[in-house]
């Protein structure tokens, strides 16, 4: 019997993965494990991914980097009307209020990238693009990278604690930062 064309193959097996990661953690991932989940044979995720990090890496870029991505949501916030911190708390609240898995699973390999080098260019171009957005209404490169260190804190402190999205004192931080 023939090889069947699977031209979505490899699509599947990175949303496979990013179930996993979702689901076990970075932890929990391995080429068995994301062969199980996609419904491919494991040879399958060897041929398109050599490696562990060669398929984080492209986990990392569909769920941060390729577009529609939330840095490029972030824009639909940032070109309304009022002051930037109460733009800022608006898109944190609507994150806060929608999937906090997803937001998790987006810092689970993000953060991956502090012990997988393969991951960190991918990572910093995530961050790069997160600057790139801010900076139009930071006035600069320095205020937008200090802005995005700014969310990422806020965004983290809310997923480690499970705490309920407090606006006010949001508010108060991104104000501080702001000016």
């Amino acid at each position: 019997m023939g090889r069947r064309y699977d031209p979505e193959r490899r699509r599947r097996i990175i949303d496979a993965a990013i179930r996993v990661v979702g689901e076990r953690g970075i932890d929990g991932l391995s080429h068995r494990s994301v062969a199980a989940e996609a419904d491919v044979p494991l040879g399958s995720t060897t041929y398109h991914f050599a490696t562990l990090d060669d398929l984080l890496v492209a986990a990392l870029r569909q769920v941060c980097v390729e577009p529609p991505t939330a840095v490029e949501d972030w824009r639909r916030h940032l070109d309304r009307d009022g002051p930037l911190a109460d733009r800022l708390v608006d898109l944190l609240e609507e994150m806060a209020a929608g999937d906090r898995g997803r937001i998790r699973l987006e810092y689970e390999l993000y953060l991956a990238a502090l012990r997988r080098e393969a991951l960190r260019p991918v990572a910093a171009e995530w961050l790069d693009s997160a600057v790139e957005t801010l900076a139009p209404w930071t006035g600069d490169r320095a205020g937008a990278r200090a802005l995005v260190a700014v969310l990422d804190g806020l965004l983290l402190q809310l997923l480690l604690t499970g705490r309920p999205f407090d606006r006010r004192e949001v508010r108060e931080t991104l104000a501080r930062v702001i000016g």
